[in-house]
């Protein structure tokens, strides 16, 4: 086990990096910052520490003031609305804030503008007149996105005074050719502004010792700084010509506001200080953001590491009473379908939208399992549906489901007395015992993809443990033994209800509930609960379906949606797809398919057949009967995925010799048109044997 990399600190602040409020949020969005820092809190809660969980709307800014204006309303209305948006929608996920705040809160500006002051008190802010494109249709200066042109590199139409999206390259809107007014069309004139500036320059010293020291960050993290550092730090504006945000507190300045990227991570003080005033005890704040013993970690994509790394612990040093950042664990991009997304063009899986059709656990698991921790990643349709179907319903589902009813019909619902333990026992107990420790050290570390990795592994290991300890047999002729059995499943249950709770909260309490436990899941203590058992004679809640399977039908619509926006990207003719013709073998009358003896058969072991790429041996309990037969599925399953599964077969088939093995009967599977193949398997809790009709 590592060591504890909490153990100079009293308290954790956690902060996920504030979502713009002009527009829903995304995929991207939840995989580079707020489900990592979600596990990370749900986690350190566990763990019984003092951690606090801080965000809210970044609602200040040009693009704020565009998007307002083309729908023609104020920009408090825009605001008010995703502020909205984002609350319930983050609250869907469970995304667990301790205070989901706004910059447009009087909090916030009055923080701010303190702030802002003490920086420049302390005379590290200097006055400089600069060039300035300015409206006279419109009457005002535009600052960098009101402002659009032909991008002086590639040449591309529709540059942004402050970057062009086609090559990526920084501009200064003077550099545009044909600018003109984003909002009116006109073509802008320069004119001279006065502006204040934060002496960057002065802190890179002392941001190269502070950054020395974090060896343990994330080598993206340094490599971004690194670069900075190599360029030289140079003055950044901190004010801006608009009316939208908040007023410069420098006299001189009243007309101006401060610049969005200068007082939007003073967002995560005026959160904590909104927090501590609704806990009615307003000096709390203090606590976290003026003491050494705090823990302060920004979970953030990595479009935000120079404002995270570099800008605002420049900010913070030159305020001089905030505690500086202990880690900043920045993520990659998530990529869409293997392409870039783009929200402006639509193309992209927005959250509000997909909880309205699927539920909120598989989606975290998936992007937990694919986040881009060390490079970019990809969100693809059908891998999550896959990994949907095959580990959570396949493998973590069905050990609760297969558990808990058997607990059901062989010990009357009730946990069975555990007996004396065999060395397959004793290997169970022993990883249990020590999952907690291996999987806390990973999300200890941020290794989000290892953690889900090992959680599974949990469940994978003892699903083959009730396979290879075979409780339909023992429940005949060892109750004993069979009772030992289903008592470990058992508390493998309850070890993974709390292991998974960080990663999959609604499924984690729906767990719980089925343990037939009346609190919480997310209030039980992490340490030592791979230890914790239930006692013999504890009643079970009812058991239920933990995950549904995720259909093509369900798919399909999503994947045509983005097919469409990527043509429409591309300016490529949108075709609607055409549906095959179906075809069919000759009828049979109901008397012909009625000699068809169809019965379900629990997978027990699966392997493959010895020179046979196609060919898996299969051994099957069929209502307590064993039966062995050799299916055609190894290029669309691995063994594994197949032992505890549920299928359907042809019972009544003449056996056949296949490879040296006797085949008895036919598992039944769907193969489409596309090579995807899915093995027939019943969605609800049913017994082998049991008759399909």
């Amino acid at each position: 086990m590592k060591d504890n990399p909490n153990k100079n600190y009293k308290r954790i602040l956690v902060t996920g990096a504030l979502p713009y409020a002009n527009g829903p949020i995304h995929l991207g969005h939840l995989a580079g910052a707020y489900l990592p820092a979600d596990v990370y809190v749900r986690y350190q809660r566990l763990k019984k520490r003092d951690v606090l969980f801080i965000c809210g709307t970044d609602e200040h800014g040009v693009p704020i003031a565009i998007a307002a204006e083309k729908e023609g309303i104020t920009p408090q209305q825009l605001v008010d609305r995703y502020w909205a948006d984002h609350l319930d929608t983050f609250t869907r996920f469970g995304v667990s804030f301790d205070n989901f705040s706004r910059t447009s809160a009087p909090i916030h500006h009055e923080t701010a503008r303190a702030f802002f002051k003490v920086i420049y008190d302390r005379d590290f802010l200097v006055e400089r007149t600069i060039q300035q494109f300015y409206c006279e249709s419109c009457n005002r200066f535009l600052a960098d996105r009101f402002v659009e042109g032909e991008c002086p590199r590639c040449h591309h139409a529709g540059a942004r005074g402050d970057q062009c999206e086609s090559c990526g390259s920084s501009l200064e809107q003077t550099e545009l050719i044909k600018p003109y007014c984003k909002v009116c069309g006109h073509t802008p004139v320069l004119r001279q502004t006065k502006h204040l500036f934060l002496k960057l320059n002065e802190f890179q010293e002392k941001l190269v010792n502070w950054l020395d020291g974090k060896k343990e960050w994330k080598e993206n993290v340094l490599n971004y700084c690194r670069g900075w550092f190599n360029e030289g730090l140079g003055e950044r504006a901190v004010t801006r010509d608009l009316s939208w945000g908040i007023n410069v507190p420098v006299e001189g300045y009243e007309d101006k506001v401060i610049y969005v990227w200068f007082e939007a991570p003073i967002g995560y003080v005026s959160a904590t200080k909104e927090w501590a005033d609704k806990k009615g005890q307003p000096d709390l704040w203090k606590e976290y953001w003026l003491s050494d013993d705090t823990k302060l970690v920004h979970f953030i994509g990595k479009d935000n590491i120079v404002f995270h790394a570099v800008i605002w612990p420049a900010m913070l040093m030159g305020h001089g009473e905030f505690v500086l950042p202990a880690d900043i664990p920045a993520n990659e991009f998530l990529n869409l379908q293997g392409e870039k997304l783009s929200t402006s063009r639509n193309y992209a899986v927005w959250l509000g939208e997909y909880l309205s059709r699927f539920p909120a656990d598989p989606l975290r698991y998936y992007l937990a399992s694919v986040a881009p921790e060390t490079k970019d990643s990809d969100f693809n349709w059908q891998d999550f549906q896959g990994r949907n179907n095959s580990e959570l319903a396949d493998i973590l589902g069905n050990l609760i489901n297969r558990t808990l009813t058997f607990a059901r019909k062989q010990f009357d619902a009730q946990v069975p007395q555990r007996g004396p333990l065999d060395a397959l026992d004793q290997e169970m107990v022993r990883l249990l015992a020590e999952a907690p420790a291996k999987i806390g050290d990973l999300l200890e570390g941020y290794e989000l993809r290892k953690a889900t990795a090992a959680i599974i592994d949990v469940a994978r290991f003892a699903n083959k443990y009730f396979n290879d300890q075979e409780p339909w047999r023992s429940s005949r002729d060892n109750r004993e033994k069979c009772a030992t059995t289903i008592n470990l499943c058992i508390h493998a249950a309850r070890t993974l209800a709390v292991l998974m709770a960080p990663l999959l909260p609604f499924s984690a309490e729906k767990l719980w509930a089925m343990l037939g436990h009346s609190d919480s899941v997310h209030d039980q203590p992490w340490d030592g609960c791979g230890a914790r058992v239930l006692p013999a004679g504890h009643a079970l809640g009812q058991e239920q379906i933990l995950f549904t399977k995720i259909e093509d039908s369900q798919i399909e619509p999503e994947l045509e949606r983005l097919r469409k926006a990527l043509a429409a990207m591309r300016g490529e003719p949108i075709e609607e797809p055409k549906p095959p013709a179906l075809e069919t073998k000759p009828r049979i009358s109901y008397d012909e398919f009625a000699k068809v003896d169809l019965r379900l058969a629990r997978v027990v072991k699966a392997e493959k057949v010895e020179k046979a790429d196609k060919l898996l041996k299969l051994e099957l309990e069929v209502a307590g009967e064993p039966r062995t037969i050799i299916a055609g599925v190894a290029k669309h399953y691995q063994p594994e995925e197949l032992v505890g599964k549920m299928i359907v077969i042809v019972a009544n088939l003449e056996p056949a010799k296949i490879r040296g093995v006797e085949s008895n009967g036919m598992l039944l599977a769907a193969e489409d048109g596309q090579g995807r193949m899915a093995i027939l398997s019943p969605q609800g809790p049913i017994d082998s044997g049991a008759k399909v009709k």
